[in-house]
């Protein structure tokens, strides 16, 4: 795809990060941690890891990819969610003192697992050219 995509998934992705860590850090400093506030805390965190993922997936995406073969908007957008979803997950399950290394490697397994899988559906679709 355009250099524009490129370009406007890294800004999409500094937006997203600005906002959502200046919106998660005065969360912090200035609320209670009362149940509300919790569901908005790991709302906003993972609105911030998704704009601080993006930009970096989509390097990763460029770096590595076989000619011929980039990825779409929507693919770059779903690999930031599922990194920011991974990191979501192991905040929420360190409140409880639940989480532990197996669990994180089994949990970054079936994310990287479901993206494997996707990403092999969407390259033996076909797409008339």
């Amino acid at each position: 795809y355009s250099d524009s995509t490129y370009a406007s998934m890294v800004t999409g992705g500094i937006v997203l990060a600005v906002t959502g860590w200046s919106a998660w850090i005065w969360l912090i400093f200035n609320d209670l941690p009362t149940v509300p506030n919790r569901w908005i805390f790991f709302a906003l965190l993972h609105i911030a890891m998704t704009g601080t993922a993006l930009p970096f997936v989509q390097f990763l995406n460029l770096r590595f990819a076989r000619r011929g073969r980039e990825v779409s908007a929507d693919t770059l957008l779903r690999e930031a969610v599922f990194i920011s979803l991974f990191v979501t997950l192991c905040a929420w399950l360190q409140i409880p003192r639940l989480l532990s290394v197996p669990l994180a490697l089994i949990l970054f397994g079936a994310l990287a697992g479901i993206e494997i899988l996707l990403r092999l559906r969407e390259s033996t679709r076909w797409r008339p050219q």
